[in-house]
């Protein structure tokens, strides 16, 4: 049997990369379970500084596998028992001081739009097409799609994408803020090369660079709403001083201020 999602570490850099090709990344119970535990995994090993999210074959992620759901999935309960699972892997990756990129080539739809979310930064192909299409099916956004893509890309073009069928093109969704880059190209398969080496390019740069000061960054944006304006002021006053205490900053801090001595 084929594992569903391969994982691996290496120098400081985890890989984590949906495979269920077959079905464009769709999440059936197998990755849905192993998606929870790959994430937790991938965040709480002490030596991972960056990690990179991607999918095997022509698609990111289709979102939940309806197969699956006709043929195995009783009731509403069933369907609600596995989102939750998914759930798991989506906090472990948004709540975590580890910054995380996204190859996402190809085609992210209904719950793969919130799996694209869960990375702080994303990677697409020219050929990509990005859209949420639960209501043609009869469902509602999950996997945190009504909880991010508004902070995303604002109400009312996240009202858009979810009261229409309408798949936005790389380049639109580029425009819109929901994604960082776009590779360009011609040939999908060349594409989704460019785009796996660029996200890889990005995770690189982090761990080549501070990487924990990336981390606390994505985590001071990223729990934002929880805290009012005030406590967030103080939240980032606490941040910056803890980064200043630690070696690398006061090494990084001491070279900074000597290059700047040297030419004025």
């Amino acid at each position: 049997m084929t594992d569903p999602i391969l994982f691996s570490v290496d120098d400081g850099l985890a890989r984590i990369t949906l495979n269920r090709p077959e079905s464009l990344n769709a999440f059936d119970a197998a990755l849905a379970h192993e998606w929870a535990r790959v994430t937790v995994e991938a965040t709480s090993h002490d030596d991972v500084g960056a990690i990179v999210l991607d999918a095997a074959g022509r698609a990111f992620c289709a979102g939940g596998d309806v197969r699956e759901m006709a043929q195995k999935m009783g009731s509403g309960a069933d369907i609600r028992e596995l989102a939750g699972v998914i759930n798991v892997g989506i906090r472990a990756l948004t709540e975590s001081v580890i910054p995380v990129v996204a190859a996402a080539h190809g085609t992210t739809a209904g719950g793969g739009l919130g799996i694209l979310m869960t990375s702080d930064y994303a990677v697409v192909g020219a050929n990509s097409r990005i859209g949420s299409l639960y209501a043609n099916i009869g469902l509602t956004p999950d996997l945190s799609v009504s909880a991010q893509l508004a902070h995303a890309i604002g109400q009312r073009r996240a009202l858009q994408l979810v009261l229409q069928d309408r798949m936005l093109a790389a380049d639109e969704a580029l425009a819109w803020g929901l994604v960082a880059e776009v590779v360009p190209g011609d040939d999908p398969a060349s594409i989704a090369q460019g785009v796996k080496a660029r996200a890889d390019e990005i995770a690189r740069f982090w761990l080549a660079n501070a990487y924990g000061a990336y981390g606390q960054a994505k985590r001071l944006i990223r729990s934002q709403p929880d805290r009012t304006f005030v406590e967030q002021l103080a939240e980032e006053a606490r941040s910056i001083g803890a980064a200043f205490d630690t070696p690398e900053s006061q090494a990084r801090v001491a070279a900074f201020a000597a290059a700047s001595k040297s030419r004025s």
